[in-house]
């Protein structure tokens, strides 16, 4: 196996936007709203929110406002029972309108413009600089959701899914970090320890959103400021997290956390481009990976660049493929570590084997056919088949096997299997690429399965499950063919 240097990798660039979302300090400034209608009010309500000393143009329907108005949320609210006037524009900060009328829209519009005001006009988004998307509401934490106008009632529909995963509680965190910023601030010190120090905030106030923070999370979290002061650079770190089989919807909540916080991640081939896309932008890539049977970085090269970066105060994170406790050489990276005085994190992920058998709608388990489950290497570190596999225990009936790097073995594999007492018609896939859009499989028996491999692709990663409990994948020809045998 040839030998491979590390490779720096640029994060993929960010793709065209329809709109650019950004956000509005409104306190104390005009706004200016023309029309009068239940979505005006709605608009007249959000406006308010923010705290603008709103100006509303309602022509003949005033009274719609006068609840908003006599008890605003915020700001000023004045309405005026009359049409809008080119006039009623300067100064403002922003211009909406609820018009029916094209041609009064355009009027609109082009006033707007000639004073220099960002429009915009409720269900007309050909006319609007910007758009009001739907609002998940945690202030000082405010998440927007856009469709660019397209379909109002999807957006809502994700916001609706957010307000679900973001408990009511971070509001008062999120209150609480606007609040003692100045404290951190006020000791002016460099960006990566403040960093440092607000991944501690983060972490504490993601472990118990729903407590309200008080005096003494400050003093702590000042005790922290004191310490990290006194320590002059934040202390390494690495953090072991599994990507999964390759979706990126299969990674867990704590595999994103660690990826938005990482300084440099060091990750394998087997990685997703969908799951690098969650990484923190600014966080440098070093492609460390080992193809099968191609050049590979050496594992003391990775180990060594693991101790040297978090040495250095870097929070790095080793990304790899399925979980990395399960043939992903996790162990000998937590030695250097220990050895070095760095602290080690694992971020477990789901494994090849699960993510294959989810794909095929399988179970690995099953009480009639595999009582036992049993993680295999068919990959030694000279690249062949391993010496010491226990093949009494690889030919049980009652066990399903997953098999993992065993593409150039798979048939010494099967020799091997079957001397031992492996029924030939044992059902046997082999799956590439699990749970990503490449995914190719192969259903047979393990008697046959190793001529078969030639059919998949000759790049990507190969898993081979085998046992009763993978019977009902097979074709059904085949698994009449196997139940007859």
């Amino acid at each position: 196996m040839s030998a491979r240097r590390p490779e720096a990798t640029a994060p993929r660039r960010i793709e065209r936007l329809a709109t650019l979302p950004l956000f509005h300090k409104l306190e104390g400034r005009k706004v200016v709203l023309a029309g009068a209608s239940e979505g005006a009010l709605w608009k007249a309500e959000l406006l308010s929110a923010a705290g603008c000393d709103l100006l509303i143009l309602a022509g003949d329907n005033p009274e719609i406002f006068a609840g908003l108005a006599a008890d605003p949320p915020a700001g000023t609210v004045t309405v005026l029972p009359r049409a809008w006037q080119a006039g009623d524009l300067d100064g403002a900060a922003l211009a909406i309108a609820d018009i029916e009328s094209l041609d009064e829209a355009r009027a609109f519009v082009a006033a707007a413009r000639q004073s220099g005001v960002p429009v915009n006009v409720v269900d007309k988004p050909e006319f609007c600089d910007f758009a009001f998307g739907s609002v998940v509401n945690r202030s000082p934490l405010v998440v927007a959701i856009s469709t660019d106008g397209a379909a109002p009632v999807f957006g809502q529909a994700i916001r609706a899914k957010i307000e679900a995963l973001l408990p009511s509680g971070l509001k008062a965190w999120a209150q609480a970090a606007h609040d003692w910023r100045p404290l951190v601030k006020a000791r002016e010190l460099s960006f990566p320890l403040r960093r440092d120090f607000w991944e501690r905030f983060t972490s504490r106030a993601l472990a118990e959103p729903q407590r309200r923070p008080d005096e003494s999370d400050r003093d702590s979290l000042s005790a922290v400021l004191d310490e990290i002061e006194r320590g002059g650079t934040p202390h390494g770190r690495v953090t072991l997290v599994g990507a999964g089989p390759g979706d990126p919807e299969l990674l867990t909540l704590k595999a994103i956390r660690a990826l938005q916080s990482a300084d440099i991640i060091l990750y394998d081939d087997l990685v997703s481009a969908g799951v690098l896309e969650l990484a923190r932008r600014e966080a440098k890539r070093m492609l460390v990976g080992k193809q099968g049977y191609g050049p590979a970085v050496k594992q003391d090269d990775i180990n060594a660049m693991l101790v040297s970066l978090a040495g250095q105060g870097k929070h790095v994170v080793r990304l790899k493929g399925g979980d990395p406790g399960i043939f992903g050489r996790a162990g000998e990276e937590i030695e250097a570590c220990h050895r070095a005085g760095i602290p080690v994190a694992i971020v477990p992920g789901i494994s090849a084997a699960q993510g294959a058998a989810a794909s095929l709608g399988l179970s690995l388990t099953h009480r009639d056919h595999a009582r036992r489950l049993q993680f295999v290497t068919g990959h030694a570190r000279d690249g062949k088949l391993p010496q010491d596999l226990d093949w009494k225990a690889l030919a049980d009936p009652a066990a399903t096997t997953a098999l993992y790097m065993a593409r150039a073995t798979l048939a010494l594999f099967r020799e091997k299997a079957l001397a031992a007492g492996l029924d030939p018609a044992t059902p046997a896939i082999a799956v590439l690429g699990a749970t990503t859009p490449a995914e190719t499989r192969i259903a047979t028996s393990i008697a046959e399965l190793p001529e078969r491999l030639g059919e998949l692709p000759s790049k990507g990663p190969v898993l081979v499950l085998i046992g009763h409990a993978m019977g009902a994948a097979l074709p059904a020809a085949a698994s009449r063919k196997l139940a007859q045998g």
